[in-house]
């Protein structure tokens, strides 16, 4: 794809190459050029992504799985083929362990759904941390108070990293799930996974984990790992809003009841009673995001074609290089200060309210997230209403780094003079 070059023993992103491919990055916000640093929350879309729904839509545009006719099969083997691309880039052992969703939080909610209400009982024990997104906490809440479960939650440093000499404290027998985020939205904390998957395992306790913000930038083998279920969204990965990925064990995914009724799930239906689908289509009731499902496919592509390594090295860089330019700036202070990262860095500003800062930010051409990140049990472990956001992509650049630096001194100097 013309992405990488090489530079000694090191290979680097042809970062402009990469950015030749996003249209919505050539353009001016307030009359300077877009600097976009909000990828935590959603990021930009490649051409080929753009097209793909393009070509869908003017070519292929049928519903799937039910009809004979060209158009139908065309569309069903486009979204059957991102199901088996989907399976391969997490190492899943088979495509049908694969539920296409509307994100991570549907993957979530399914799961505290079709399994928690089914195999929790009364007096069970949820493990979930305190930084977790809404997504992974609620859904939780929400079984917790419907079948008298007991919601534990693992403290944190602060540094933003778990403390996890209580785990053997936390995790007990009658900890039956436990529901845990593998980098963190708003500190950038990359968590030990597969260590916790190994110590829940061995006590009888499955393993949900939230990976929305690792499956763009980190390795995922949920063989490795051993995970039970892995959720993750299309939209924090280059590709389209409104599609998210579930992964789950066979064995579990199979005595499962399905979450929602309708069509497409089931086998036969009467009156008398109905039989459900095999996997997955047993939890993919109704017509679904097909379109987006396709051109999901070209994302996973566009990050294979560049390499997950070769990514993290760069966001890495820009996450080295901003933290220690802004450090420098005073009253600056890092929220989540963890060894183990992704390009995350959130930030207070002594004497500035994070909205203010973000609305200064945005007169300057530069998008970043404020608030609480849909993390407020973090903001209020430390003391704190809310943050500025700044996370960054492969089509970031050195030089966006440096320009959002000056802008960070010009605000707080003129604020404060």
């Amino acid at each position: 794809m013309g992405n990488l070059h090489t530079t000694g023993t090191k290979q680097a992103l042809d970062v402009e190459t990469i950015r030749s491919q996003f249209p919505i990055l050539h353009q001016q916000v307030n009359s300077r050029p877009l600097i976009y640093f909000d990828n935590a929350a959603s990021n930009q879309k490649p051409e080929l992504v753009i097209k793909a729904l393009e070509h869908y839509y003017h070519c292929d545009h049928a519903n799937i799985h039910r009809g004979v006719h060209t158009l139908a099969e065309r569309a069903t083997t486009a979204y059957e083929e991102t199901r088996k691309i989907t399976a391969d880039f997490i190492n899943a052992p088979e495509a049908e362990e694969v539920i296409f969703t509307k994100g991570t939080t549907e993957g979530i909610n399914l799961v505290a759904s079709a399994y928690g209400r089914a195999f929790l009982q009364e007096g069970d024990e949820v493990l979930i941390s305190n930084m977790e997104h809404h997504s992974n906490i609620v859904p939780w809440q929400l079984l917790c108070e419907e079948k008298g479960l007991i919601l534990k939650v693992l403290p944190l440093k602060d540094n933003g990293e778990i403390k996890w000499e209580v785990l053997d404290q936390l995790l007990t027998p009658k900890t039956k799930m436990v529901s845990l985020v593998h980098a963190s939205n708003t500190l950038g904390t990359i968590n030990p996974i597969k260590n916790v998957i190994r110590q829940a395992h061995d006590l009888g306790a499955l393993v949900m984990i939230d990976g929305a913000q690792a499956a763009a930038h980190l390795e995922i083998d949920v063989q490795d790992l051993d995970c039970d279920f892995y959720a993750f969204s299309s939209h924090k990965m280059y590709g389209p809003t409104g599609v998210g990925v579930l992964y789950g064990k066979r064995r579990l995914l199979e005595k499962m009841k399905p979450y929602q009724g309708g069509g497409e799930m089931i086998k036969e239906v009467s009156f008398e009673g109905t039989t459900f689908s095999d996997i997955p289509h047993k939890f993919e009731a109704g017509t679904p995001n097909i379109a987006d499902v396709v051109a999901f496919k070209q994302a996973i592509e566009f990050i294979e074609g560049i390499g997950k390594s070769s990514i993290a090295a760069h966001e890495d860089q820009l996450l080295k290089q901003a933290t220690e330019q802004w450090s420098k700036i005073p009253g600056f202070r890092a929220v989540g200060t963890a060894q183990q990262k992704v390009a995350v860095l959130s930030f207070v500003m002594e004497g500035i309210h994070h909205f203010d800062l973000g609305v200064m930010l945005d007169a300057k051409g530069i998008a970043v997230r404020t608030g609480h990140h849909c993390t407020q049990p973090l903001m209020e472990c430390y003391g704190i209403e809310g943050t500025v956001r700044a996370s960054f992509s492969a089509y970031n650049t050195e030089e966006e780094v440096d320009i959002m630096s000056g802008h960070l001194k010009d605000i707080t100097n003129k604020l404060r003079s």
